[in-house]
């Protein structure tokens, strides 16, 4: 089995690069954003199908963990994982999975609603190490209020995890109420 490629990008496809290692190009199907004629290692998965053998390539052991991890979901093949990784920030996706954020889960492409509570229900006991301290049940409270207060006023899910995680996790006593106007501060500020 490839465990690891170091070559240039010699092509970028939808969803997959030829990497020249060598004078052998592989096609490694990857949620990276990659930059033509760069030079890149990628941790390699090995996928044997009866009619296909696929390698998909990231740029960290981390990434490669999760995925395989995503993999073991029922209804979470390779294609879906990579659809998921490559629309959620890793953090993201993992403090998703700890705090049972399906909503955010579900907005990556081929993930409906069940699939992303499969993903939580399956992978919440395995994935440690979210970016938000889960300690204290006021911060696994506040953060889905929060994201649900921020959505009722028109604004995207993808587009505001991020920024509610650290407001939750840079004020762990504050409610709801106190954090959607920074929220929106920071919001204004950004644009």
């Amino acid at each position: 089995m490839i465990g690891k490629l170091q070559g240039i990008v010699d092509y970028i496809g939808d969803g997959f690069v030829i990497l020249m290692a060598g004078p052998v190009g592989y096609k490694v199907f990857t949620p990276e954003m990659l930059t033509p004629k760069s030079t890149v290692t990628l941790w390699i998965e090995t996928i044997v199908r009866e009619d296909s053998i696929r390698l998909f390539g990231f740029s960290t052991l981390a990434a490669q963990n999760l995925f395989n991890q995503l993999t073991t979901v029922s209804g979470v093949g390779p294609k879906v994982a990579l659809a998921i990784m490559g629309t959620i920030k890793t953090d993201t996706l993992l403090s998703a999975i700890a705090t049972g954020d399906a909503k955010t889960i579900a907005t990556a492409p081929g993930v409906g609603k069940k699939v992303a509570e499969k993903i939580i229900v399956e992978l919440k006991s395995k994935i440690g190490g979210g970016s938000i301290d889960l300690s204290g049940d006021s911060t696994a409270g506040t953060l889905p209020d929060l994201l649900a207060a921020l959505e009722s006023l028109g604004y995207r899910r993808l587009d505001i995890v991020d920024m509610a995680q650290k407001l939750v996790s840079e004020n762990p006593d504050a409610d709801v109420a106190q954090l959607v106007p920074i929220a929106l501060k920071q919001i204004s500020g950004n644009k």
